[in-house]
């Protein structure tokens, strides 16, 4: 007889999806109101078009208002990290607790979930990581621009080739951000799921394999369908040390929690 099982929780793709765009909106106006300023500056400061005072390159010029700009959007995204983080944090936790209670509750079993000292350990460090992924997109992003105009300012670049590399940019940042969402809702759902796993003293569960992405690791594919130990994880041999599903980038693995007379 097969072993007693509870449902995969896997992410849910509506909490993914207002994360995501939640980041693109702000990422779209940064990119916007950089295009918009710096081109500005770039046309007043242009040194075909400008007389300057020895001291007052092109270069230091637009060095200077886009330090402006900077601090401007490193502002704004500190601004979003928390909020975007609680926001995030608490649906993940929430939903969790929400589809296990219904998947117990169908087997006979009646449980009210409490904020208990390891889900707060695993709602903050998933709120922590959250709040440094966000804010380093603006720095990441903003310290490639001003490599970009430095490279444009001394080539002799125009603002034609300037403002393409900075769109190509842009693409950049917005696909690194989709990859967070998509990552993050990954492993949040991964660590709240498990700690209520264990916290309900279930000790082993089923690696299940999600047949998603373009590059699945041939390890996790092998493994699927084998029982695991939910507290130590699974060591694949592959220098990354024991693991959980979803916990490594891009992996969408999901673990389906054994449940010794569950249902019976």
């Amino acid at each position: 007889m097969p072993p007693r099982t509870l449902t995969p929780i896997r992410p849910a793709a509506p909490i993914r999806e207002k994360y995501e765009r939640r980041m693109l909106a702000l990422i779209d106006e940064m990119h916007r109101s950089l295009l918009h300023w710096l081109s500005a500056e770039y046309r007043r400061n242009s040194p075909e078009v400008t007389l300057l005072a020895a001291d007052e390159t092109p270069a230091r010029l637009l060095q200077t208002a886009l330090g402006r700009l900077a601090r401007r959007w490193l502002a704004r995204f500190d601004e979003l990290a928390p909020r975007l983080a609680d926001y995030f944090s608490t649906q993940v936790r929430d939903r969790c607790d929400r589809t296990l209670a219904a998947d117990l509750r169908r087997g006979g079993m009646s449980v009210r979930f409490r904020m208990t000292p390891a889900m707060r350990d695993a709602y903050a460090a998933v709120r922590a990581e959250n709040v440094a992924l966000i804010r380093s997109i603006a720095e990441q992003h903003l310290t490639q621009v001003e490599a970009a105009v430095m490279r444009s300012v001394s080539q002799g670049r125009d603002l034609a080739s300037l403002t393409n590399e900075l769109t190509a940019r842009h693409g950049v940042t917005r696909r690194r951000a989709a990859l967070i969402a998509r990552d993050q809702n990954n492993k949040a759902t991964a660590a709240m799921t498990r700690v209520r796993h264990l916290e309900l003293g279930v000790k082993q569960a089923i690696w299940l394999h999600s047949a998603g992405g373009k590059t699945p690791r041939p390890e996790h594919v092998a493994f699927s369908g084998k029982v695991y130990d939910i507290a130590a994880g699974h060591d694949f041999g592959d220098g990354e040390g024991p693991v959980h599903p979803g916990q490594l980038i891009n992996c969408r693995c999901v673990p389906k929690p054994i449940v010794p007379g569950f249902g019976d």
